[in-house]
Parts: structure tokens; sequence; C-alpha cells
């Protein structure tokens, strides 16, 4: 059933995190598990919602992106347009004039990454996103990123839900040779984090009681080498986020009051796998990927990755959480602010490989065995675009194609990484090693054979079955 209305605005109108959550989340999907007929409506509401609806193309706020398209304003439509069974007294209903406004900083990392994925799939596939060239996603990605520094200021002085995309997105213009364009978003980044670097707790939200600003603060914390700060934060995310044996409680941020702004049922609660989860997941597992010997970090965070697929049921339905009193005990059934979590889920799911002191190798998202000195792990997350092997400290990831499998040397620390084989919109992979964990002992990975580079990724053509690139480490 599609929402047409409801008094908290927002969400009929598309707008905010109630409103955005499903549109932000079909787009999400398409990064790991692209689909086509997918494609081509999500290509249509870009160019027939978002962009010069959601989002103005011109006029005094050129990409600011307005509160809501759905307002309440009886004066302007038919009579009896407005459901008479809903109360449209507080301050929820938005008029037109405040649904127009452009100040909420909170919006503006929805669009960016829409933008964002639909940019990187024109970029590496061939047929899959078509309505325009790579170059136009991305400048829109970008520009967006600017326009809320510029409108949504006031609220822009705090970490955002999904501000990780800004990192990614500033990553992506210094590839693609994009210098000016690069160096005004990373000049605007950094008033903020040097903001953050001078605040004794440099997390905030236009909610005093928010736990959901430290995802974005933590990424540029690291990115400008403020580590104290990282460190100040991550612990503040590891106090709310704990690791029990309970599927709705393990890397579940604590999160009580969302249900009022988003859900069907407003009720003030704890919230199971609510968009805190997978986003605070997100610098939970980058400090354990530089620090792989830490093994709660590893449970805590992929707890909180997981738990958004909690929150799917059998039909496919993405609920924005779990009711836990023992009055209700059921997924709500508004998809309200699923699109923030199912984010956290589809920019962080992973398969991590682990030689755990007690359990031996374990694989979090595949499944392990070991065939003499052989480790061989068949990558089942739901993206398989990310590997990481934890004693090694090594960082595999796609920005095209599959991994099929991963088989670690235990003896010799060689890698040898079996890619899916050639789609209809997928010619060649594109594989990024990176490092993260500095280990002793350990050398920097690349590949045996040479390849061609392009944007800092290996161009690996596929073969119709599996494609194998072995990895070795130079001294």
């Amino acid at each position: 059933q599609i929402v047409t209305q409801d008094s908290r605005v927002w969400i009929a109108g598309l707008g905010d995190e109630g409103g955005s959550g499903s549109w932000l989340a079909s787009i999400m999907k398409q990064l790991g598990q692209p689909n086509n007929e997918e494609l081509d409506k999500i290509q249509q509401f870009v160019d027939g919602v978002l962009w010069g609806g959601l989002q103005f193309r011109d006029g005094p706020h050129p990409y600011g992106v307005r509160k809501s398209l759905f307002y309440y304003q009886p004066d302007q439509l038919p009579p009896n347009y407005y459901r008479s069974d809903f109360d449209w007294s507080s301050w929820t209903s938005w008029s037109m004039k405040t649904s127009e406004r452009v100040d909420r900083s909170y919006n503006y990392p929805h669009v960016a990454a829409a933008y964002w994925v639909l940019y990187r799939l024109a970029r590496n596939n061939q047929g899959l996103v078509t309505d325009h060239p790579w170059d136009w996603y991305l400048t829109h990605a970008y520009e967006t990123s600017v326009a809320m520094t510029k409108f949504a200021d006031g609220l822009a002085v705090f970490g955002q839900m999904e501000g990780s995309i800004f990192v990614q997105i500033l990553a992506d213009l210094k590839r693609e040779g994009m210098t000016a364009e690069a160096a005004n978003l990373e000049a605007r980044m950094q008033t903020r984090a040097n903001r953050w670097k001078s605040e004794a707790y440099p997390f905030g939200s236009e909610m005093p009681w928010d736990s959901t600003g430290q995802e974005e603060v933590y990424a540029w914390m690291k990115y400008f080498d403020y580590q104290d700060k990282a460190e100040v934060t991550l612990d503040a995310v590891l106090g709310y986020d704990p690791t029990i044996p309970h599927w709705g409680y393990n890397g579940s941020a604590r999160r009580y009051w969302d249900f009022v702004f988003a859900a069907k049922y407003r009720r003030l609660e704890r919230q199971l796998h609510h968009y805190g989860s997978g986003l605070n997941a997100i610098p939970v597992l980058a400090e354990y990927r530089e620090h792989p010997g830490d093994f709660y970090l590893l449970r805590v965070g992929y707890g909180g990755t997981m738990g958004t697929l909690t929150d799917i049921d059998r039909e496919g339905f993405l609920a924005p959480a779990f009711h836990s009193f023992p009055d209700m005990l059921k997924f709500d059934p508004l998809s309200g602010d699923n699109g923030p979590n199912f984010f956290g889920h589809a920019f962080n799911t992973a398969t991590y490989i682990v030689r755990h002191p007690e359990f031996g190798w374990v694989a979090f998202g595949g499944n392990a065995r070991v065939d003499g000195h052989t480790v061989k792990v068949a990558p089942l997350d739901s993206f398989r675009l990310r590997v990481y092997v934890a004693p090694l400290g090594l960082w595999l990831t796609l920005d095209a194609g599959k991994f099929e499998s991963v088989e670690v040397d235990a003896k010799t620390g060689a890698v040898r990484v079996g890619l899916s084989g050639v789609t209809q919109f997928t010619s060649a992979a594109r594989l990024r090693i990176e490092q993260p964990a500095k280990l002793q002992g350990v050398g920097i990975f690349h590949p045996a054979k040479p390849l061609q580079t392009e944007r800092d990724a290996y161009v690996v053509p596929l073969e119709k079955g599996t494609t194998w690139v072995e990895l070795i480490a130079g001294r």
C-alpha cells in the first residue's frame, strides 16, 4: 500500500529520513545487486521526482534539497483533499512554504548517495545506467554535497546520517581528475572537521539525544588525521552499541524515539536494529580493519551490519525497526526511515576471514574450510563486493564484479581470488587492494601478474567461468 498522506508530511513527501527511506534503500540495493528493470525505474525517479522536484534545479537555491514534496495547505487545494482522520494541527504538518525550505542538512546525504550509486554503476559497467553519462551523476553528487554547506550550514555543523558518502564522493572526484571540485569539497569538509577537532565531544544532532552523528564525524577525523577525536567518537559508539547474544540487541545502537517520527505505531520504546545499527557499524568495522586483533570490534560491527537484514520480511519489505516492548514484539509496517539503515548495510557489508585463537579459521559472511595449509572461503554476504583477510590486514574491494572464492595460503601468505564470470553488463572487474592494518612481517600486496590500472583499481578482464587472480606480498 502506497502512503499518499500523513500528518507528518515528510513521510508522504519523500523527505526527511521518514520519507526518503524507501527510495534510498532501493537505490542503495543497486550498488551490490543491480537489476536492469529496477534501474530503469530508478532513473525515471531521479529525472522525474528527485532532480527538479525534491531538489531544486534552479532559482535561488540550485541543488538545494527541500524538506518535503507533500505539505498541508488547505487553502490551495480542493475541499476535503486532506484526510479527516488525521490531526493536521501540529508542527509536523508543514505548510508549502516550510516544505520548500532547504536548511535541513540531513536531507542532502540521501540525495548525494543516490547520485553516487548511479555514478558508480554507470562508470564501471556497460548498459545499466543510460539516462545520463557517468560524470552527470558524479557532478550532481558533488554539487549536492556543496549545497549542503551553503544552504544548510546551521545543521551541517553536526555529523550527518550517511555522511560517510561525502568521503567517497571526494575520493572519486580525485580519481577522476576533477581537481577543482575535489579541492573545494575538501576545504568545506575540513572547515566542519576543524570545528569537531576543537570540541571535547565532537558529535551532536538536531536532537540532543541522537546517536547518529558519530558515523560521519569518525570518517572525517580519520581522513584529516585527527586521531584523538576519532577515538573519542568511537568510544561513544561502543558505549551505546552492545554485543549481546541476541539477534535484536547485538550491534543494535540504543534508540528509543524515531518511531514517533517515522513509523506507523508512534511509540517511545527500545528500537531493535533501527538505522543507528547500520550506520554506527561503519566506524566500528573501519576501526577493526586497522586493528584486526580486536575481535570485539568485529562482533559489534558485524552485528550492526547484519541487523539491517533482520528488518526485511519474506516478501522483501524493509521495516524501519522492530518494536521490542512485550505488548507488540513485531516489525513496524511502515517503510519509514529504513533507508539510512540499508545505506549502512550496503556501504559496509563484506566477508571477514579471521584466524581466532580459540575457534581457528572462521568467516563472517561466508563459509570457510581448511584444506591442508590453505583456507578456502566462499563469500556469501549480500553484495560479495568486499573481503577482509584479518591475519594479513588485507582489504579487497570491487568497483565492478563479484567475489566468488578467496583462498589464503597460511604458510606463504599468498592470496588467490576467484571472481565471478563475465555478464551482459560487466566485462571486467575492478579490484582495489588496501592494507589499513600495518602488520609486522606483512609486505605490500599486488597481483602476481601485471594488470592495467584505472582510477587506482586493477582492471581484471573476466572470463566465462571463474577468473582467478593471485596476490603476493613484496617486501
